[in-house]
């Protein structure tokens, strides 16, 4: 052993240590390694610095360009779209799925192509079925590698030794002979990596850690004190109502952040979606509120009550205004809570024609002609008149009120239960009419009529209370009371872990401020389908009652919604983004060129014409050129901790060949075996062509070992192709580190695996394919 084979050993030794410890960053390891080789003169400062225009450096940059223009274009989701149709959203369906289609694809295109042409797909299927990439990502590439050893022209490997067996005057491979070895391999190392291997891939998503400002911000503003997980029963009254109508959000005060409902996951569902049996709602607020209007539906409806009725009729005026043209009213709603605040008087109902509209008159626009029905004392009524420009009041009778408006189909009494724990609670506590537009207009006890209300009013059991409203709406209040609260909402906040929601702090821009501004002014929820989750001021979060809450200057808001909807709230001028989140923007008016242009690389390297890095060059050129990104989106498609990575270890791989390291490894191990039986020494070659994957490329290692594999079978006297066929089949399961192949770099930076989760489930599959391969090999190439 010479200095130079001492020193190289020594390096790589020290490298896999810090990688396997993960003590450094794998890329800062790298660069220390080829510092290293340059002061120690092992590699001349040419060939340290080679690796940037290595061809398989070139290839993978320009991957990840394409890879960037085809998920831009759409190509991901719809691809991912018909995977999901497959493989639904099981785990084990997905790897296996992912596994095969790699694998098959690869047997007839460039590996490094189909990893490209899959990742997209991949972080697609991950986003919208609710795991995490490195599930899927991993499986996807040693899919990829496995299946290139399917036909003679699946990986370069192949080719490299049948024009070795050429060279030695032997007939090479046909173009399937590679297939009876390679297709029990892909099987069991799917089947293996779907049913165990999959246990030990990380749920580990780099775009939701690369906001790490999202987990801070969720910390800072302890949202995990206010969210709760509630799961609606078969037999719910909600079944089948809308989100808006249920008053979890109106009525609750809760803020929906996602819905699962057959272990898929939406973020902020809409108010308009329907719930059904089984989901399981993910919310945020005050769950003591939430309980406290729960136990409204402890109240009965009394249906026969003509005389409450009667006696709130006759207890004060009523009259009729109507709307002329160019009253301040005209176009605007009018909320009958507001109205009693301001006047002392009650707002009952709307008349349009012959419709009459007598519940949810806050969100009602009215318009000139409309008859509004009142009801109030003499004073009242002067306020009313003064205040809202009425040019002439109406006094009407009970009877025409009767005839006319109905009150009594939407006026209802409830009955407080002897057992309710509603018995104690005041007036004040009700929430009723901001909740479900359940207006409390009076109570009966012991044969007396009390209205209006005092706040302090208590209620007591067998109290009567004359509601307005709808009898549906009180249904829902029941809803709710037949919902489950979950004791541990902890699984369903993966919601945030998995990317599909993010979190970003905004303030007011200083040039759009408006005074006496409310949150709920700013509507990001109607404009941008963003929800604001809590307000910070002054050294303190606010994460109840935010929509009627005025802002001031200095307050920042936090701002909850998919990824791609809080990057297109940059785009809003009222508000300075703290920190800013990007997504890519999708164009499906780019698909045709995207496709185009992938195709075009797997042509130009499959018939030969290019190189598959200057394919590729080509092919991420056209990307540009046809607008799939821009120039400026291409450099940030670059995972460069990945090619850093990769540009600091091919130096070790000249540094091994030059120091004559790799010959004096393969020359010691041999000399030991050579003697013994044939087969014992080609499995030796297959496991120091796998631990040469960890750090010399594939092609360089392929064309240093198939010399050798046939001068080893020459001087056995023993036929060569069993000994090459290992050698391929080595290089093809070079999954026990990043840097083995470029299919693994790829992949690295998008599933944000370390050095050791190639490991954990690389070294098992190897041993897995070399188990196979000892099976297959003898029966196909008998020696």
């Amino acid at each position: 052993m010479t200095l130079e084979i001492a020193l190289v050993l020594g390096i790589l030794l020290v490298a896999i240590v810090l990688f396997a410890t993960d003590a450094l960053r794998m890329d800062v390891v790298a660069l220390l390694v080829l510092c290293s080789l340059a002061v120690t003169g092992l590699v001349t400062p040419e060939e340290a610095i080679s690796g940037f225009s290595h061809p398989a450096v070139v290839t993978i940059w320009a991957m990840f360009i394409l890879s960037d223009g085809l998920t831009r274009a759409g190509i991901a989701d719809v691809l991912g779209q018909r995977v999901i149709r497959v493989a639904g959203h099981s785990e084990v369906k997905q790897v296996a799925t992912f596994m095969l289609l790699a694998g098959a694809m690869s047997g007839f295109m460039n590996n490094i192509g189909v990893t490209a042409l899959l990742l997209p797909v991949v972080v697609s299927v991950a986003r919208q079925t609710g795991l995490t990439p490195s599930r899927l990502l991993m499986p996807m590439a040693f899919g990829c590698l496995l299946g290139g050893a399917l036909t003679l022209i699946g990986t370069p490997p192949n080719l490299l030794v049948s024009a070795t067996l050429e060279e030695a005057g032997y007939e090479g491979f046909h173009f399937f002979d590679f297939t009876p070895v390679a297709v029990p391999v892909l099987l069991a190392g799917t089947a293996f990596v779907a049913l165990v291997g999959r246990h030990w891939l990380p749920a580990r998503d780099p775009v939701a850690e690369t906001g790490h400002a999202a987990g801070d911000l969720h910390d800072m503003y302890s949202l995990q004190e206010r969210v709760f997980a509630v799961e609606v029963p078969e037999d719910s009254l909600l079944v089948g109502k809308r989100l808006g109508e249920t008053g979890l959000t109106a009525a609750a005060g809760l803020m929906i952040i996602a819905l699962n409902r057959n272990n898929q996951t939406q973020a902020l569902p809409s108010s308009v979606t329907r719930l059904q049996a089984g989901d399981v709602l993910l919310a945020q607020g005050r769950l003591d509120r939430f309980k406290r209007l729960r136990q409204w539906s402890e109240l009965s409806i009394v249906r026969e009550a003509p005389v409450m009725h009667d006696r709130l009729l006759e207890d004060a005026a009523l009259f009729e205004a109507e709307l002329a043209e160019g009253n301040p009213l005209v176009e605007k709603p009018l909320s009958p809570g507001e109205f009693h605040k301001l006047t002392g008087g009650w707002l009952l109902a709307v008349l349009r024609g012959d419709t009459v509209r007598r519940t949810h008159l806050s969100d009602y626009e009215l318009r000139a002609g409309d008859k509004l029905l009142m009801q109030g004392d003499e004073r009242a009524r002067k306020v009313i008149e003064s205040r809202y420009e009425f040019s002439e009041t109406k006094t009407l009778d009970k009877e025409h009120v009767q005839s006319r408006y109905q009150l009594d189909e939407r006026l209802f009494v409830l009955k407080v239960p002897d057992s309710a724990e509603l018995a104690g609670k005041q007036v004040a506590d009700i929430k009723l009419g901001k909740a479900f537009d359940l207006r409390l207009m009076a109570l009966f006890r012991e044969g007396e009529f009390t209205r209006p209300l005092p706040a302090s009013l208590e209620l007591a059991s067998g109290d009567l209370l004359l509601v307005q409203g709808r009898a549906q709406d009180f249904d829902m209040l029941r809803g709710l009371q037949q919902v489950h609260i979950l004791d541990d909402a902890t699984p369903y906040l993966k919601v945030f872990e998995r990317g599909k929601l993010g979190m970003v702090e905004a303030i007011m821009h200083p040039h759009k401020w408006i005074a006496n501004k409310r949150v709920a002014d700013l509507k990001l929820r109607e404009a941008w389908e963003v929800e604001v989750a809590a307000l910070w001021r002054e050294g303190r979060p606010y994460r109840s009652g935010l929509k009627d809450m005025i802002l001031t200057r200095g307050d920042a808001l936090l701002l909850v919604a998919p990824m791609q909807r809080l990057a297109e709230l940059n785009k809003n001028k009222d508000l300075i983004i703290l920190n800013p989140v990007s997504a890519p923007q999708i164009d499906k008016r780019r698909a045709p060129v995207a496709v185009s242009s992938m195709l075009l690389v797997v042509l130009l390297s499959l018939l030969g014409w290019m190189p598959i890095y200057i394919a590729a060059l080509i092919g991420a050129t056209l990307m540009v050129l046809g607008r799939c990104l821009s120039m400026e989106q291409a450099y940030k498609a670059i995972h460069w901790r990945s090619i850093v990575l990769l540009v600091g270890m091919l130096p070790l791989g000249a540094a091994m060949q030059g120091s004559g390291t790799a010959t004096f490894i393969s020359e010691s191990l041999l000399q030991w075996t050579g003697h013994w039986n044939p087969w014992l020494t080609i499995a030796l070659l297959y496991f120091l062509c796998v631990l040469g994957t960890l750090i010399i490329p594939v092609i360089v290692l392929v064309v240093l070992m198939a010399p050798i594999a046939v001068s080893i079978s020459l001087g056995m006297g023993v036929d060569p192709h069993a000994a090459v066929m290992a050698i391929a089949l080595a290089a093809s399961a070079s999954v026990a580190s990043p840097v083995a192949h470029p299919t693994n770099v790829l992949v690295m930076g998008p599933g944000g695996y370390r050095f050791i989760d190639f490991m954990k489930l690389g070294l098992p599959l190897t041993v897995l394919v070399f188990l196979v391969g000892a099976i297959v090999m003898p029966i196909v190439w008998p020696l």
